[in-house]
């Protein structure tokens, strides 16, 4: 079943984010040669009536593509060229080419949403709703209802915020907390989490406080929850990104299929929810990362597309075709580095 739901789950992000591509060239007029959902050998195919696209089911489901006349080297000389992308308005081509970064931001927030109008949700706010005993929170004289501003002068706005600081943070130093308690007075405390080592010599570390567990109904709670979840799963991922150019985390901290494949095994023992927090937490995740501006990723060829259109110089299509190549040779590397990473990780 882990296998059936990991197809599933990057089957709807795949199909959600290609198909927001392939609406917007339809729509502008580009020929689109195929319509593809993963990638390798071809599983199914067909065409539609009066339809030019090959639509296409292929072996490996990690990925997916719509193939645009004109939207690299201009080499085909049997579609008119007014079908061709490189001659649309420059606002049209930027929507054909941020729509699939767009599709993948809706589906996560309308899945995070109906998951909590469905099963109720918590509050995201960073207040703490217990105290273990004899924890390291205790000690420092963190209580329940306690909120956390600040940690090491970092503002928290949401318990995400709260969760992603300590983890990047050095725990094996105290930790700076500034709360406001339940009479309104702001604090700040000093924490020094416990040093735990399991069995095989991993450390971790544990503060022994956790988020309220009160659930709320109702569409309006449901929405307040997608918005927040939605923007600090957006904020957490533009931390991470920092954290891995500065060095604070390294590469091999990442996960590839193999590492999600892992992760909706676990996610699948909460049920349904599990799963639908998944996915909306990976289709935000998937739209971001296609966002950044690198040679392979949507995010480039916005700039390139803003770029002609603010200087108003033509980018060499065939420089672009190279550029574009050598970032999806050094993604695939990448992918298979963290997969080899994961792997090893099971054993």
């Amino acid at each position: 079943m882990t296998l059936i739901y990991f197809i599933l789950m990057l089957g709807i992000i795949v199909f959600i984010h290609e198909l927001g591509h392939f609406f917007w060239a339809k729509k502008s007029g580009v020929y689109c040669y195929e319509f593809s959902l993963g990638f390798g050998p071809k599983l199914f195919s067909f065409k539609r009536k009066n339809d030019e696209t090959l639509y296409c089911l292929r072996l490996i489901p990690i990925g997916g593509y719509v193939a645009m006349a004109g939207e690299e080297v201009d080499d085909d000389t049997n579609v008119p060229k007014d079908k061709k992308m490189y001659n649309k308005p420059w606002y049209k081509k930027l929507i054909i080419v941020l729509a699939g970064v767009i599709n993948n931001f809706i589906l996560g927030f309308v899945v995070l949403f109906i998951m909590a109008l469905c099963y109720g949700s918590y509050t995201t706010k960073p207040i703490i709703g217990e105290v273990a005993k004899d924890s390291a929170c205790e000690k420092a004289g963190l209580k329940t209802g306690d909120k956390i501003l600040k940690i090491n002068g970092k503002k928290t706005r949401t318990w995400d915020d709260v969760t992603l600081t300590l983890t990047l943070a050095d725990n094996s130093n105290a930790q700076n907390i500034t709360i406001e308690t339940n009479d309104g007075k702001e604090k700040n405390i000093k924490v020094t989490p416990k040093k735990i080592k399991d069995k095989d010599g991993n450390v971790s570390y544990s503060y022994g406080m956790g988020l309220d567990s009160t659930k709320y109904h109702g569409i309006g709670n449901a929405f307040k929850y997608a918005t927040s979840k939605f923007g600090s799963t957006f904020n957490s991922m533009i931390v991470t990104i920092k954290a891995l150019v500065t060095g604070k985390i390294g590469v091999g901290a990442l996960s590839g299929p193999v590492g999600i494949y892992t992760i909706v095994g676990a996610q699948s023992k909460a049920g349904l929810s599990g799963l639908l927090y998944l996915l909306a937490y990976l289709s935000i995740n998937v739209g971001f990362i296609n966002l950044l501006p690198f040679p392979a990723f949507d995010g480039y060829r916005a700039v390139v597309i803003l770029f002609e259109k603010i200087t108003d110089k033509k980018v060499n299509p065939k420089v672009d075709a190279i550029v574009n190549n050598i970032g999806l040779m050094l993604l695939f590397a990448l992918m298979i580095f963290i997969t080899i990473k994961d792997i090893l990780k099971l054993f």
